[in-house]
């Protein structure tokens, strides 16, 4: 059974050094820290890398966080792991829970969470079930 789960999110990003690899003018590394507030309770924090191309609205970014809280009267943690783009402003989001990376009572869980910011305010929603734990 897939059950859902909607609120809102605060983050904060910090630009970090980018590898000795990366251009930087075209690479950004942050760190970035959230919290969560509704059906999900919770704070996370986590790396991405993204970049910007000369086309405005055109962007990809990558990024792997950890969040610890509470979901639907449950406790644990999991990783969610982002691979989303956006083409000329229009967004295709990938933000899915690593498998087999929830604990405490959350073991089993899987999901993809989708994000929408709309008059600087961010949102979220949580599409999620559980999976039996052999």
């Amino acid at each position: 059974m897939i059950s859902k789960a909607t609120g809102t999110f605060s983050v904060k990003l910090e630009l970090q050094p980018a590898s000795p690899q990366a251009d930087a003018a075209v690479i950004g590394r942050r760190s970035l820290e959230k919290s969560f507030h509704g059906d999900l309770e919770a704070a996370s924090s986590g790396e991405m890398l993204s970049v910007m191309t000369a086309v405005d609205g055109s962007m990809a970014y990558v990024a792997l966080e950890k969040v610890s809280g509470t979901l639907a009267g449950k406790q644990g943690s999991f990783l969610l792991q982002h691979a989303s783009q956006m083409v000329r402003g229009q967004p295709f989001q990938s933000i899915r829970v690593v498998p087999d990376s929830a604990t405490g009572d959350l073991l089993g869980l899987d999901g993809e969470m989708r994000i929408d910011v709309r008059d600087g305010e961010h949102f979220y929603v949580f599409e999620y079930s559980f999976s039996e734990q052999s």
